[in-house]
Order: C-alpha cells, then structure tokens, then sequence
C-alpha cells in the first residue's frame, strides 16, 4: 500500500471549528505529527495513530524544519497515511509550503486540508471584522517576529482603510508600535490584543497604537497572541446576549473589563 501526507489545518484552536474533511483524515491517519498548542481533544480524533510532536516555541530546543521532512517522507514510503498538523492553515505562516515542496521533490503524495486561520478567527470571535463598508477595506497580514522584514513590510503603505494583523508579535509588541509610529501610522489608531483566541480563558484588550508604543498594553497570557491595528480594532460586534445562551461556555468565557475604556483588557 502506498502511504501518503496530509498537511492539516487545525483551526485556532476549539476543535469546533475543524473542517469536516480534517477530522476525517484525523480518523484514518497511522501517524501524526503535531505542531504546539494543538488542543488534546483534536489529537483524540486519531485514536489508532502513534502521535509525535514537532512543535516549534520561541526559545527552546525544537526539530530542524529538515528532519520533520524527512519523518514525513520515511513514514509515507513505509505505506502509513502521515497527518501533518498544523495550527491554523497549513499555508499560513505554518511552513506549510515548504513541506509541501519538500513531499513533491521525494515523489510522495500529499494533499493539503485547509483550516481555518486564526489570523482571521482570532480577531472575529473578539468582534472585530478584518474589513468593515466604510471603515476597511483592505488587510495587511505579517508577522512581528523579524524587526527588518516587519519594517519592509510597512514600509509606504497608505494607513487609510486597511485593517494590519500580526501574528507573533507580542513579545515585540512595544517595538512594533514604535516602528508604525515612525511610518507615518496616527497615535491614536485603535490596536487590540487578542489572546488564546477561541480557547479557554481567551482575553483581548483594546487600546490606541500609542499605548502600546509606551506598553501599557498587555493580558495575562500572551501566546498564542495577535495584534490588530486600524479603525476596526476598536470595534466590539459580540452578541452578548448570544453569548449567554452558548452551550459551550469554554470558547466564550465571561466579559470582564479592567482599567480604563481606553486600554481596557477583557477576557472573551
């Protein structure tokens, strides 16, 4: 039998929002390789599979992006059906496209599943819309990681209407705001943060790009975390009244407001 990849997208994190077509292969798969902060209850879905993390976390030891690679490869030649799981979508900011290449350069199958991103999730279950009529019309998605490639990516953008995400930015929260500021972003643009998003004890706060910039911004547990900036960040579109009639209260939580309403952080 001839094995095969599959590169999954996990979703943001509440097993709820997996594809139906995720949690199928889930089922099937002899082999998983997880990356960090994929829920236990997502990797329950493949209980006949031997399970092995990949993880990658800031800071600490992890496999070479080469050798998670060569594990796929030498588990598919083998005839075992590999699920690469991935937090999010597979082809964003998860590597995936260089699996993907490096899987066709050794003649394996693959297919991708996509998954629903938490670039886009994230900021909707905190009640922002990416792109609002009237308000934004365009969105900017970049990571915060490299200060360089961060600075390249803004570099001469027009501010007006479009709505910036980045992801791994937290940490570097204070200097990313710094480096908007210096090109030309107003100090009084709405910024939130929103962490854990759709997990238990999620948090997003809202503020302005200048509170950020002095680091008056922050929640309790910032990873996974993202940072949106633009004039729908200060948008709260949550049903309340929906909320409370939610089965499943672990996504949702309880609305706590501390501090002032400008800077405000709010478990979601």
């Amino acid at each position: 039998m001839r094995g095969r990849v599959s590169l999954v997208g996990a979703g943001p994190g509440d097993p709820d929002l997996l594809t139906r077509r995720a949690v199928a292969r889930l089922r099937t798969a002899d082999l998983v390789l997880f990356d960090a902060l994929i829920d236990i209850r997502i990797l329950e879905l493949a209980p006949r599979a031997q399970r092995f993390f990949v993880g990658k976390r800031a800071g600490r030891p992890a496999l070479r992006q080469e050798d998670i690679h060569a594990l796929m490869i030498r588990a598919a030649r083998r005839g075992r059906h590999v699920i690469r799981l991935k937090g999010g979508d597979p082809f964003v900011f998860g590597r995936g496209g260089e699996e993907a290449l490096a899987l066709a350069a050794a003649g394996v199958p693959f297919e991708v599943v996509p998954g629903v991103s938490s670039v886009l999730a994230g900021p909707a279950v905190a009640g922002i819309p990416v792109t609002h009529r009237g308000t934004s019309a365009a969105i900017l998605v970049t990571s915060g990681h490299d200060e360089e490639a961060f600075a390249q990516t803004i570099a001469g953008r027009a501010t007006a209407g479009l709505t910036l995400v980045i992801v791994m930015g937290y940490a570097r929260r204070a200097l990313l705001a710094r480096q908007l500021l210096d090109a030309g972003w107003q100090a009084d643009t709405p910024a939130a943060i929103v962490a854990q998003a759709t997990r238990p004890g999620a948090q997003v706060w809202r503020g302005r790009l200048a509170d950020l910039c002095a680091g008056r911004a922050c929640v309790r547990d910032g990873s996974p975390a993202l940072l949106v900036v633009g004039a729908v960040a200060a948008m709260d579109l949550r049903d309340r009244v929906a909320q409370a009639h939610v089965g499943d209260e672990r996504s949702v939580g309880t609305v706590r407001v501390g501090g002032s309403r400008r800077g405000a952080s709010r478990r979601v």
